[in-house]
């Protein structure tokens, strides 16, 4: 195992593999290595809190994740590891679901942000998996470099979605009550303000600004938590210090230095958007 939290010198994608069963990493990893020989599995992390330590040490590229693992799922771990990078150094990593059952596979697959391995890992359906995952790195690429015209919408779907629905098969009975109401700081008073008339959210170090159409207020309240607590159809993160309402978004256009800059409706204000989050505005 290449212990190093350095890129390989070579380009390989870098990966980590997360599952409780040792044999079904062993089996895995085995037949990783029949199907992309070039995979560079960097970690192997016995639980989901490990998994999460193991990608913050080693900033892989690509993620391998037991749905069901002890002490935290691989749904909570991926919550996690989303939120782990810090700047454009890094990209949040794709994400691979390990899962014994067709039902969080299909939810995965269908989604389009995330693939699925059944157990046990079979060489041909891990072989489109592979082939998958490998367009998704290359779509990343693509729309990084790419050009957006100034009147793009968002074409893509967050991985926060997909964690939400597969967070709530995992839970049946328990699905989220998405927050109604913001309880923010405005000037000298505490203001009610419901969510639907939020245009974003944006932190810094110690506040989050709540910004509407005509209020600029402060809460306490991290970007890493509201993303949980907020419903993914309606917020989408841009930027690991920013949520936007999707419905606000006026347009999508590149400074000079080739970022993605979001325009909202009725502000002169333009969001940026990091390299993690240029997929949601691929093909504009």
């Amino acid at each position: 195992m290449n212990d190093t939290t350095q890129d390989s010198a070579d380009g390989r994608i870098r990966a980590v593999l997360a599952d409780d069963e040792r044999l079904m990493r062993e089996q895995l990893r085995s037949r990783l290595m029949e199907v992309w020989p070039e995979l560079d599995i960097v970690a192997e992390a016995k639980n989901g809190l490990e998994a999460v330590e193991l990608c913050r040490e080693h900033r892989p590229d690509l993620v391998f994740l037991d749905i069901r693992m002890p002490g935290l799922t691989g749904v909570d771990a991926a919550r996690q590891i989303v939120q782990l990078p810090d700047d454009d150094s890094w990209l949040v990593p794709e994400i691979v679901f390990i899962t014994a059952y067709d039902q969080y596979a299909v939810e995965a697959f269908e989604q389009g942000v995330a693939d699925y391995v059944l157990k046990p890992a079979e060489r041909e359906r891990l072989a489109i998996t592979v082939a998958r995952v490998k367009k998704r790195l290359a779509q990343r690429s693509e729309a990084e470099a790419g050009e957006a015209p100034t009147a793009a919408l968002p074409t893509g779907q967050p991985m926060q979605q997909l964690l939400h629905k597969l967070s709530a098969q995992l839970n049946p009975g328990g699905a989220p009550k998405y927050l109604q109401w913001i309880q923010a700081t405005v000037g000298q008073s505490i203001q009610m303000i419901p969510v639907e008339d939020v245009l974003f959210f944006i932190s810094d170090e110690k506040y989050t600004r709540v910004q509407t159409a005509g209020i600029e207020a402060l809460i306490r309240k991290p970007i890493k938590e509201l993303v949980d607590e907020l419903d993914p159809q309606l917020f989408w993160q841009i930027h690991r210090s920013t949520l936007v309402n999707v419905k606000a978004i006026a347009g999508i256009s590149r400074d000079f230095r080739g970022r993605q800059l979001v325009a909202v409706k009725g502000l002169t204000e333009k969001l940026e958007v990091s390299r993690s989050y240029t997929h949601l505005f691929k093909g504009m």
